[in-house]
């Protein structure tokens, strides 16, 4: 084991890797880097209905994905029953826990708002079938100093007794918690803000099983949406996975995940893995909930895009852009918040035919009473142009001057209409130069036959 602080990530494999999750990984990580720590992944796979083998592989290919590699794992509690057996037993000698055979229906018929202790004094046997409960102190108080939030401080009376090992004998997420963070020396433990509330049961339980000193607390702020709602995977885009295939870099992602919560100093917002590494302090991240938003996770990750060199921006959108057309990727860097944004910029060079915005067509041509005669006038030049960016360029302008049209704006947008299907998008001589003579023509040729056809109808 390490000198270090040793952290943890305990995600259970019931889900997606969510967003919340992963900016506690990297929490977790970064704490692990910068003190020369352990990182450790721990899978909590106690819930054996809902855990998926496909989530648990998600889990790992998202933290592979976002750079957030561990020292230690990924372990399995599944794999670990023994040791909350043996826990189990401890408590039991201790006279710490009780069974319990109350349904949730019957503790919601009672109207407590939770357990209300019902079977605490009944001495029922520990057989199977019944939960085991563990049995709260009904004076004084468990407090824990949080690096995040500060004192906190819960009365005993208020915590109600809860439950450690299921009726069919599988370990709660409590005990299980606990038990793990002990055995594998946790000394901090940094997660979210909902797990605050059950704090005091992890001291509690800490405390009854002689674990000896508590790890530090340190509990991150709730992630909300930009209706500040709580994130909801129901409501909001939250798998880590859901971005990636969208075309988001792996290193802007890791930057934006790094200010939910928490800057570096003199505001920056873009900031490199080494920089968080050397600046992060738990101490620094506030306790106000963070908002998650796309809008600026996608103004991140257009920096990261137009900040990669050419060579590095064809190799990393090759997933979206066939071969034959990556050099067109360096043309459209500017515009693009991510790498599928590059294929929908760009997508009329891989339809046989564009898809033409009807609102644009009605526009350009009512705005361009030349519409037609410069898509003749391409036609003309275009058949017999050396097929080069340059060449086109001054076939364009001559096109242009053919038509009445001196303005070598004026005379591309109808081209680009015809080509592309939209009035704005990558550098227009290099997208002809790169999808070709006969496709040229061919679009040209179609956007004159609806002209005529508009014409005839009207």
């Amino acid at each position: 084991m390490s000198d270090g602080p040793r952290v943890r990530i305990a995600p259970s494999p019931t889900g997606y890797f969510h967003v919340g999750t992963a900016r506690t990984a990297l929490f977790n990580w970064l704490f692990a880097r910068q003190a020369g720590g352990t990182f450790v992944l721990r899978v909590e796979d106690t819930d054996t209905v809902r855990n998926r083998p496909e989530h648990t592989d998600g889990i790992m290919r998202s933290m592979r994905w976002l750079g957030l590699d561990w020292d230690e794992g990924p372990y399995f509690q599944s794999r670990r029953r023994s040791l909350y057996e043996a826990a189990l037993e401890k408590l039991v000698a201790a006279g710490a826990v009780y069974a319990c055979d109350c349904t949730s229906e019957q503790i919601d018929e009672r109207g407590s708002g939770g357990y209300d202790g019902h079977c605490r004094d009944r001495g029922l046997e520990l057989a199977p079938g019944r939960l085991l409960r563990f049995r709260t102190p009904d004076t004084g108080r468990t407090s824990f100093d949080d690096l995040v939030r500060g004192t906190v401080v819960v009365e005993n009376v208020n915590i109600e007794d809860f439950g450690v090992r299921k009726s069919n004998g599988d370990p709660l997420f409590i005990l299980a918690n606990v038990v793990d963070d002990a055995d594998m020396g946790i000394t901090h433990v940094i997660r979210g803000e909902d797990h605050v509330s059950n704090t005091s049961k992890y001291i509690l339980l800490w405390e009854a099983l002689g674990f000896g000193p508590l790890p530090v607390f340190a509990h991150l702020p709730l992630l909300l949406n930009d209706a500040r709602k709580k994130l909801s995977k129901r409501r909001d885009k939250v798998a880590v996975e859901d971005y990636r295939d969208e075309g988001y870099l792996p290193e802007a992602m890791r930057n934006y995940l790094a200010l939910l919560g928490w800057s570096p100093e003199g505001d920056r917002e873009i900031i490199g893995t080494d920089e968080m590494i050397a600046e992060f302090r738990l101490e620094d991240v506030k306790s106000a909930p963070a908002i998650f938003d796309e809008r600026k996770l996608q103004a991140v990750n257009a920096e990261y895009i137009r900040a990669l060199s050419e060579p590095e921006l064809v190799d990393r959108a090759q997933t979206w852009i066939q071969s034959r057309w990556q050099p067109i990727a360096p043309l459209v860097q500017e515009r693009a918040r991510t790498l599928a944004d590059i294929y929908t910029i760009t997508d009329f060079l891989y339809r046989p035919v564009p898809v033409i915005d009807a609102e644009e067509w009605d526009k350009g041509v009512r705005k361009n009473p030349s519409f037609k005669a410069l898509l003749t006038a391409a036609q003309e030049r275009y058949a017999t142009v050396e097929w080069t960016a340059p060449a086109l360029h001054e076939a364009t302008a001559a096109a242009g001057q053919d038509a009445g049209v001196p303005q070598l704006g004026k005379a591309q947008a109808p081209i680009r209409l015809a080509v592309t299907g939209r009035s704005v998008g990558p550098p227009l001589f290099e997208s002809l130069e790169l999808l070709g003579r006969d496709q040229t023509l061919a679009r040209l040729a179609a956007a004159q036959d609806r002209l005529q056809r508009e014409a005839g109808s009207g």
